[in-house]
């Protein structure tokens, strides 16, 4: 098999409308139906919604959790209805790949955690992978994705989207059987 790799000059939300468009296109290619998306404030989902309108996916939208509330990154209630009044499932829980009970003694006592470990490795790609491979872990564990097919994730650096990966999905608690199969785009350097 042959297949382009988009490979962005430098990360960040300039990348969203391309990526977007290099998803739908690999999607339709290969007939996803589950499309997993990180979106902050619901922005970078709406426009996946408008792009992926005519496809007929599940599309859903991967919130960050609530204990960020207070650096003003978590989705209000507002954001969460515009999302779902377009057709997208959202979903807020705690990060798949950290940020639970083991950042709090890992912070307060120091070392890594597994999830960290995994993380940190996940960032050498770029910080839109990390995101791809949580998401998919969160979706699936909250039952919103099909798990025998492979599934699209969408994510980015910041905000927007710049990384595209398809994957075979996995439950966080069974992480060794997730594959990543394809990335459709990524950003060439890590800043």
């Amino acid at each position: 098999m042959e297949q382009t790799t988009i490979y962005f000059g430098k990360s960040g939300p300039e990348n969203t409308a391309k990526t977007l468009e290099a998803a739908k296109k690999r999607a339709k290619e290969l007939g996803i139906k589950d499309i997993v998306v990180a979106s902050t404030h619901g922005g970078t989902a709406l426009k996946a919604a408008e792009v992926f309108k005519d496809l007929k996916v599940n599309l859903v939208a991967v919130s960050i959790c609530e204990s960020f509330r207070k650096e003003g990154w978590s989705m209000t209630k507002l954001e969460k209805r515009k999302l779902t009044e377009s057709g997208v499932k959202v979903l807020t829980s705690i990060h798949a790949l950290g940020d639970s009970v083991a950042t709090a003694f890992t912070e307060e006592f120091g070392g890594r955690s597994i999830e960290e470990v995994v993380r940190e490795t996940l960032y050498r790609f770029c910080q839109g992978m990390k995101v791809c491979v949580e998401i998919v872990l969160m979706a699936a564990d909250a039952g919103l994705i099909a798990m025998d097919r492979e599934v699209m994730a969408i994510a980015g650096t910041g905000e927007g989207a710049d990384t595209c990966i398809i994957v075979k999905p996995a439950y966080s608690r069974k992480f060794l059987d997730l594959e990543i199969r394809e990335i459709v785009a990524k950003p060439r350097k890590l800043s």
